[in-house]
């Protein structure tokens, strides 16, 4: 798959919450094809203190416009610099980089996506990917407070939505794995994307119904490309690389106890 390494112009940078943004990047030439799950590894060059890339994943692509969206989670000085940026400014970006999910082997297969905080960002752009192939996604968000349940038009768009808040400010009290959607309807597939803790419930649950389910790890990562070591993941295989063999893996490669 071919990778570019160029600058993009930014378009747009909206704060959907207190430390949420959605930025627009527009590259100046054909984008490569890129696959829900798949990641951007960000320059950050004004922040003294930030020596490496950031991995992004990638929220939605525009190939007419030859944009991508990334969803950034400003908690640290690089991702807080990041999101100052101004449009007509340059974002330095290596894509796409990683696996990605795994598409239904037909379209009557009925998918789960679950998505946690910022970890809803690649949720969106398969569950856009599953309707192209003809497949209704479900989609099940979870977040600490409503203001933190990002981008759900867009995802009410694409299939049905539940939602669910640790504080009961929007849709059911608690936390994803307790929604009442996991006893009313059954699923062939789940797709997940968030916190360890939330992605291991999810896991279990799959494990405990006999259902297909891969999960993107968010291990920290530098190089992106496999040469730094610092995202190796214990697995079936041996240690492997998050970044190149990853951030997608299915639950019967890891040594995950559930």
């Amino acid at each position: 798959m071919r990778k570019i390494c160029e600058d993009f112009l930014v378009q747009a940078t909206e704060q959907l919450s207190g430390r949420h943004w959605l930025m627009r990047l527009r590259s100046s030439s054909a984008l490569p094809e890129m696959n829900p799950g798949q990641f951007v590894q960000v320059h950050i060059d004004d922040s003294p203190t930030t020596y490496l890339r950031r991995p992004i994943s990638v929220n939605m692509v525009d190939y007419e416009r030859n944009e991508i969206l990334l969803l950034v989670a400003a908690i640290g000085e690089g991702t807080r610099h990041l999101v100052r940026k101004k449009p007509g400014e340059k974002v330095n970006c290596l894509l796409p980089l990683g696996n990605s999910f795994t598409m239904p082997r037909s379209t009557n297969e009925r998918v789960l996506l679950v998505g946690g905080g910022v970890g809803i960002a690649p949720m969106l752009f398969l569950g856009k990917r599953l309707v192209e192939l003809g497949v209704r996604p479900t989609f099940l968000l979870g977040a600490r407070t409503a203001d933190e349940l990002l981008e759900k038009d867009m995802f009410n768009e694409l299939g049905d939505l539940y939602l669910t808040t640790e504080d009961g400010s929007e849709g059911e009290k608690g936390y994803v794995t307790n929604h009442s959607i996991l006893k009313e309807k059954q699923f062939d597939r789940i797709a997940t994307c968030g916190p360890k803790p939330m992605m291991m419930s999810v896991a279990r649950y799959a494990k405990q119904n006999d259902i297909e389910c891969e999960v993107s790890l968010e291990n920290d990562m530098a190089c992106g490309l496999g040469a730094c070591l610092c995202c190796v993941e214990d697995t079936t295989d041996g240690h492997i690389c998050v970044c190149t063999e990853g951030p997608v893996l299915n639950i019967k490669k890891l040594l995950w106890q559930l």
